[in-house]
């Protein structure tokens, strides 16, 4: 996993239409859900899985303060510039998520880990190892919000393509997409990016691979619960993906 995203931080932007665009409107759509399940308090927010900085960012720039750790050196590093380019005050470490207190030993009102991070994690086992670890991160009174993909909706199968479209890049073209071989609830991807220089005839492809446990949004809820959090919640409408809110109440 982690030379899965330390490759794919120079193109993650790509995957997104237009990805400033996509930091702006996914921070707003938290702030909204993050307001209305723990009010005001929601204010210091720790993201366990922040890549390049796609929530991160445009939390940070919404207000919050914001502590942000991921995998990935080389994913920290461009979150970093995005930040500077920014003028934005954000503390960014490495940190596997299974190790997110014994790493940042202090609590936070919101711990998010979001875009389908939680699932590279292989087993019910190891996932909840992280969401113990955000759960002693959260401050009493407040939550954990997770994004998944909905895999009850997710066809099964070899050679599975999921495209995501040609993009324009710094006078370059990209043609976009994965391809998932599933082996059980456990899946492989290939993340390709064509990329076409459209001064010459020379095109270049650039190939990333990782894993994946297709979980159910139930079963997630039924591990945050496990970790500790009450009033467990799923939410279709406010986000891209399925959102789940989980409450520390004690």
């Amino acid at each position: 996993m982690n030379d899965f995203y330390d490759r794919l931080a120079p193109f993650y932007h790509i995957i997104y239409k237009d990805w400033d665009t996509a930091v702006e409107t996914q921070a707003t759509q938290l702030s909204t859900i993050m307001h209305d399940h723990w009010g005001e308090k929601a204010q210091h927010i720790l993201d366990v899985s922040c890549g390049i900085g796609t929530q991160t960012l445009g939390l940070a720039a919404k207000g919050y303060s914001v502590t942000a750790s991921d995998l990935s050196p080389k994913e920290i590093q461009r979150a970093i510039e995005e930040a500077r380019l920014r003028h934005l005050n954000i503390s960014f470490s490495v940190c596997d998520m299974r190790e997110a207190y014994n790493h940042h030993q202090i609590r936070f009102d919101v711990v998010i880990s979001c875009d389908n991070s939680i699932p590279h994690l292989l087993s019910d086992g190891e996932i909840l190892k992280a969401l113990k670890q955000m759960y002693a991160c959260t401050c009493t009174g407040g939550g954990c919000l997770l994004t998944v993909r909905d895999y009850d909706k997710e066809e099964r199968g070899q050679g599975l393509v999921k495209p995501y479209g040609v993009r324009e890049d710094a006078g370059k073209r990209y043609f976009v997409f994965q391809v998932w071989d599933f082996e059980g609830e456990i899946y492989d991807v290939s993340m390709y990016f064509i990329e076409e220089n459209r001064q010459s005839d020379i095109a270049n492809t650039h190939v990333m691979r990782s894993r994946y446990y297709a979980i159910t949004p139930t079963r997630l809820m039924q591990l945050m619960e496990a970790a500790g959090y009450t009033s467990v919640t799923r939410l279709d409408e406010p986000f891209f993906q399925p959102v789940l809110v989980g409450t520390r109440s004690a």
